[in-house]
């Protein structure tokens, strides 16, 4: 084995994954009830090998809404500590601009991971 590939053998492995925030006129938060855990939060997944963050925020829209508007800038990078039996990960955070009503009602739920969404003025700190 080569030194580089030596080195890079011992690198951290982190799980990755991109949210989009969205709002509403009113300021609240977008946030997704998914069907195989409790908390609601911000919709979005875990990237695919080889995938660029702003790629996978855009399939898991896709996949999890039907949404296929335009993603705007990336607004946070942040760091979520292991917990419930997963490693440490990073979290890429787009935003994905203002919902109106009509928008929010045309969702829909293709793949069955998520049973619900809606705009919240509060609600528990999202994990993943």
């Amino acid at each position: 084995m080569l030194p580089v590939e030596q080195y890079v053998a011992t690198l951290a492995r982190k799980r990755v994954a991109a949210g989009v925030l969205f709002r509403d006129a009113r300021g609240r938060v977008l946030l997704a009830e998914p069907s195989y855990k409790p908390n609601w939060e911000m919709p979005g997944g875990a990237l695919e090998a080889d995938e660029v963050p702003w790629a996978a925020a855009v399939r898991e829209l896709a996949e999890e809404l039907g949404w296929s508007g335009p993603l705007g800038r990336l607004l946070v990078v942040d760091y979520v500590r292991p917990q419930d039996g997963r490693p440490e990960g990073v979290v890429f955070v787009f935003d994905g601009g203002m919902l109106d009503e009509v928008e929010l009602a045309a969702m829909v739920f293709p793949d069955g991971e998520i049973r619900s969404a809606r705009s919240r003025r509060s609600a528990r700190p999202v994990t993943r």
